[in-house]
């Protein structure tokens, strides 16, 4: 599809053959790191990459899909969240072991996930964009699905975090090697516990 070309002052389409969605997520990795994830907005990202805001949400849809894309997660929130919501309440603590395990289980995730920790840990932008994005677009939404508390919910987050690190980054035996499942099993009451008390 022809590019449209931009009249002068307008943001729009880039004209030739730039690539209009790498810019918009290179910038959107400018305004999320000088931001953070709450105060940055599409209208900012869009007016960093010098485009209309209509073209990211046509890319993107979202901030948090505009996020997911730029910070390369493995997973987008909103796909997820309804796989682990939906179903028994007494199994979510299950199916959010399983759901995690299961994804930091596969390489390429799991070294996306673990590439991110390793900024936050010593980059003071990186973990404020971190905590928001996983505050507002992932806790605090499984959070109002199910009625849990934000403390609740950041205790069981917390608990799967200090498992992924110490089983991944750490390399603790034997968790490190343990079957997902004898972790589910290990893991899921406790997790349950935390959610629903």
């Amino acid at each position: 599809m022809a590019e449209v070309r931009r009249r002068p002052g307008r943001p729009g389409r880039r004209p030739g053959a730039a690539d209009t969605r790498g810019e918009i997520l290179t910038a959107a990795r400018r305004v999320f790191a000088e931001k953070g994830f709450d105060k940055a907005t599409i209208r900012g990202i869009a007016r960093a990459a010098g485009v209309d805001p209509a073209l990211v949400h046509h890319y993107f849809e979202t901030k948090d899909g505009v996020f997911v894309a730029a910070m390369r997660l493995p997973v987008d929130p909103v796909a997820a969240i309804p796989l682990i919501v939906s179903g028994p309440r007494e199994e979510i603590g299950e199916r959010l072991v399983r759901f995690i395990l299961t994804m930091t289980g596969e390489p390429a995730a799991r070294e996306r996930i673990l590439a991110l920790l390793r900024t936050a840990m010593v980059n003071e932008q990186g973990v404020t964009m971190l905590r928001e994005f996983f505050a507002s677009a992932v806790l605090g939404r499984v959070g109002a699905e199910l009625g849990v508390p934000p403390i609740r919910m950041q205790a069981a987050f917390s608990q799967m975090l200090g498992v992924v690190m110490a089983r991944y980054i750490m390399r603790l035996e034997p968790l490190g090697s343990a079957d997902t499942e004898e972790l589910v099993g290990l893991l899921a009451p406790t997790i349950q516990r935390y959610l629903t008390g």
